[in-house]
């Protein structure tokens, strides 16, 4: 699915070109052969179906004629009987290709590019490009629209040189960083060993969230691989303004309904932790192993995070929101469950 197969319907075709594009990240393909019913007169779910191509028939099953829709037609623009409970049912007349939208998915993208397209234009001498690529973020599209005024005014601007350390592990962390522009490299030493290298950062992508969540000191350093352009953004505004929508926290029981459904169990404490005893069925990925490792996971797959505290896992659920995994933490850590599990 592609911006352009979606830009021609109603509303999508008012969105800004950054949240097109994250709709078509929300954007379900469906394929209906025909005499198919893709859904039944006085159905109440929670989706919106449009259709792409091919031909379907609306029938209110009073013995009327069905009313045909053509894909390209005027019509076709709009959502298939869009009130709920529907007053038609919807049938294929030939092998037709429609997309389906979680109506709330939707109306939050609709929310947050109405509200972020106007508070950007706020930002008087300022580039609010930025700002859009910035909500391209999977985590970004978790923050209310009422924190984004607030949370675009609190960033500040750092030039960076070529080779400028900008965090240095073993330090405190006092702020959230996005790279307007540039490019950095993350990389960690444990003793004496050889430094690793853990991910490459480029334009839009974020670091330093681990410190803030944790409380603990920098566990990587990050340097600048090019000049640029970053935007910070002190601890404090972090904890307000992103922490509570991008740390989802589950309770035990929650926990266990999810890895039933097919959530994938991760401890994110340090290998000889996890040896020395963890949850049954869970899997190994130290925090400090997680940026290397998560485009290696499944992103289709929710994953309920662990450790000691809670502290390490809240950093490992916002590294995995970023890159658009449905990650919660499991409340309180493995300390609150003693004696419980």
């Amino acid at each position: 699915m592609n911006a352009q197969d979606l830009a021609h319907l109603i509303p999508l075709s008012d969105l800004s070109s950054a949240a097109l594009t994250q709709a078509c990240a929300l954007a379900r393909p469906f394929v209906a052969e025909p005499g198919q019913l893709v859904f039944p007169q006085k159905s109440a779910d929670a989706h919106s179906y449009y259709l792409l191509s091919g031909e379907v028939a609306l029938d209110r099953e009073d013995g009327s004629s069905p009313t045909r829709l053509s894909a390209g037609t005027p019509a076709a623009r709009h959502p298939l009987a869009r009130q709920k409970p529907r007053a038609f049912s919807c049938r294929a007349m030939c092998r037709s290709l429609l997309v389906v939208f979680g109506d709330d998915d939707l109306d939050h993208l609709l929310t947050r590019d109405q509200a972020t397209a106007y508070e950007v234009t706020e930002f008087e001498g300022d580039d609010p490009q930025w700002m859009f690529d910035v909500l391209k973020n999977p985590a970004f599209s978790k923050v209310p629209p009422g924190n984004l005024h607030r949370l675009f005014g609190r960033f500040e601007a750092l030039p960076v040189a070529a080779g400028q350390v900008v965090v240095r592990q073993g330090e405190p962390g006092d702020h959230y960083y996005l790279i307007r522009s540039g490019s950095a490299r993350v990389t960690r030493r444990a003793g004496e060993q050889k430094e690793i290298v853990l991910a490459a950062l480029a334009a839009g992508q974020g670091f330093g969230e681990e410190a803030l969540l944790s409380g603990e000191p920098r566990n990587a350093t990050v340097t600048m691989t090019s000049a640029g352009e970053l935007m910070r953004l002190p601890a404090a505004d972090f904890d307000a303004l992103l922490r509570a929508p991008l740390v989802r926290q589950v309770t035990l029981l929650e926990g266990a309904r999810l890895i039933k459904q097919g959530a994938r169990l991760i401890d994110v404490r340090l290998e000889a932790e996890f040896a020395a005893g963890s949850l049954k069925g869970s899997s190994n990925i130290p925090l400090y192993l997680l940026r290397l490792k998560a485009d290696s996971l499944d992103r289709r797959v929710p994953c309920i995070l662990f450790c000691q505290s809670g502290r390490r896992s809240s950093a490992a659920a916002f590294l995995l929101a970023q890159r658009g995994f449905d990650a919660r933490v499991l409340s309180g850590g493995l300390d609150a469950l003693d004696g419980t599990a």
